[in-house]
């Protein structure tokens, strides 16, 4: 992402505190370069964080990643200490106070959006097996919680979103989060982006969230990804993922689809309220429609 939109991006989300980070931006990169012996290599793909592939003094490759200090990272940092690499690229160094992670570099870093898609939702379903595996930190947000924004949504005097789906996935959301057999350290946004070819291991998971909460949860992402696929696809899709996923994580079918409803459900609802130029319902929206008639009562 060009640095006019990381610019764009950050200042909607943070504000005043993050035009600030902004224009200091430059000189904390730089800083943490000199400390770390780290040589400053290209920009790498960017939205909400500066992001820069470095060399270390070993002589090996890494990404070294910062953004607002406001403790948005923290997940972030705790989930990849709790994973240690299994699945997910290491994190090498982290200063929580600042906002900074140096993390293991995924060469040749090719996104798993590059597979067809079956053999991508194989790749998926085996890393979230692996990573649900993993100690739960202490600290990290419950995606019961989530649910607020669901409520938020349906407070808003406008219908912008077809309000009786909406009410469904809030009335599921709490259903499925009390009746979880297990809760695990969740991803939270493992899709076909967060993916990459790796040398150490041929995939590795990037960008957790870090939540905790019923491992269902993390069979929702991928539904309304890859970017730029057809919505109708992706919604003719979903039930044969969700099969595989279910399987993979360990859950029933139906809790599966359940699941796979509310977060596409969520995901419109954060689009819809986040951003003023909302273009309208998108993919997760007709995966939601999709779903819905699939959904036990």
């Amino acid at each position: 992402m060009p640095r006019d939109e990381l610019a764009d991006t950050v200042v909607r989300t943070w504000g005043a505190a993050g035009a600030g980070w902004l224009a200091a931006s430059d000189r904390l990169v730089t800083g943490l370069a000199h400390e770390l012996g780290l040589e400053l290599g290209a920009t790498l793909p960017q939205s909400f964080h500066a992001v820069r592939a470095v060399t270390c003094a070993d002589g090996s490759a890494a990404v070294l990643k910062a953004g607002v200090p406001d403790g948005h990272l923290d997940a972030e940092i705790a989930a990849l200490r709790a994973w240690g690499g299994d699945g997910a690229v290491r994190l090498l160094w982290a200063d929580p106070a600042r906002g900074a992670l140096l993390l293991e570099r995924a060469d040749p870093g090719t996104e798993l959006a590059e597979l067809p898609d079956g053999p991508a939702v194989e790749v998926l379903g085996g890393l979230l097996a692996r990573l649900h595996r993993a100690p739960v930190p202490a600290g990290l947000d419950h995606v019961a919680g989530e649910r607020a924004a669901l409520d938020a949504h349906l407070a808003r005097p406008d219908e912008v979103l077809p309000r009786p789906l909406v009410e469904r996935a809030a009335a599921l959301w709490t259903r499925l989060c009390d009746s979880a057999e297990r809760e695990v350290l969740l991803h939270g946004d493992l899709h076909q982006h967060n993916v990459l070819a790796a040398t150490r291991e041929p995939w590795l998971a990037i960008d957790p969230h870090g939540r905790v909460g019923d491992p269902g949860y993390d069979c929702g992402q991928l539904l309304y990804n890859p970017l730029g696929a057809d919505p109708a696809e992706l919604a003719r899709r979903a039930p044969d993922r969700l099969e595989r996923l279910a399987d993979a994580v360990g859950i029933g079918w139906d809790r599966a689809v359940a699941w796979g409803f509310a977060v596409c459900v969520l995901s419109e609802v954060w689009d819809a309220d986040g951003d003023t130029g909302w273009p309208g319902p998108g993919p997760a929206l007709a995966v939601a429609r999709r779903l819905a008639p699939l959904v036990a009562e």
